[in-house]
């Protein structure tokens, strides 16, 4: 049986981190293997804690920065993976977190969904990094692509980001093209319901529509992600 991924949750409040621990023990694979308040707790935890995969890391604590704890995990060769959960929205910080390796990063406030897309798109690059072996460009654009939650910026107004999510890994996962009705059978989502968020894949640039002909003579419309053509 596969372990959990463990998680350290950073934040200064300790309302918000019980709430965003909350958060991460709901999602499917995830486990909250401790919380810090500030810099230097963030740090011992990381010298103690067994099992640490995962941190979310908010950026303004009392005794420093959550970029100056990541910078100080690299430096005593912690690799532990870090996704960035803040109200910190300027470019500089943003542009930092990237260059000290940050996976993701998520702006407060957020929704449950938001931070749940955030987690599977994190739990999806491990298990393509865990095959390890060789690979080709299309492997090495699913890896990259796998830090990506949902079908990008700017969804339209009534769609839901981990509905989209979900279509997205359907299509991911898939051996070749799906029609509408085999993500709904996947996904569960109803056959409209998939169509629609298949559209706006195919719109984003995210999926390709190919076509299959058959006898009644109308093509049936079929999607495959866009890294696979």
């Amino acid at each position: 049986m596969t372990r959990p991924i463990g998680v350290l949750v950073v934040d200064d409040d300790s309302r918000v981190a019980r709430v965003n621990a909350a958060y991460v023990r709901k999602v499917p694979g995830f486990h909250v293997v401790g919380e810090a308040h500030n810099a230097a707790a963030a740090l011992d935890r990381l010298e103690t804690l067994p099992h640490l995969d995962l941190v979310l890391m908010d950026h303004y604590l009392p005794d420093g920065t959550g970029l100056g704890v990541v910078r100080e995990m690299r430096r005593r060769g912690h690799e532990t993976d870090v996704i960035m959960v803040t109200a910190a929205r300027d470019v500089g910080t943003v542009q930092a977190a990237m260059r000290h390796g940050v996976l993701q990063y998520l702006v407060k406030p957020f929704s449950f969904a938001g931070l749940r897309a955030k987690l599977e798109a994190y739990a999806e690059l491990r298990r393509t990094l865990d095959r390890g072996g060789e690979t080709e460009q299309a492997q090495v654009d699913r890896i990259f692509g796998a830090l990506s939650a949902g079908p990008g910026p700017g969804l339209p107004k009534g769609h839901s980001p981990s509905t989209a999510d979900l279509v997205r890994r359907a299509l991911m996962h898939a051996d070749g093209p799906l029609s509408a009705q085999e993500v709904a059978e996947r996904t569960g989502l109803s056959r409209q319901t998939a169509q629609r968020y298949l559209k706006l894949l195919e719109h984003s640039g995210r999926a390709t529509l190919t076509l299959r002909y058959g006898d009644a003579g109308r093509p049936e419309h079929r999607y495959v992600w866009a890294t696979r053509v």
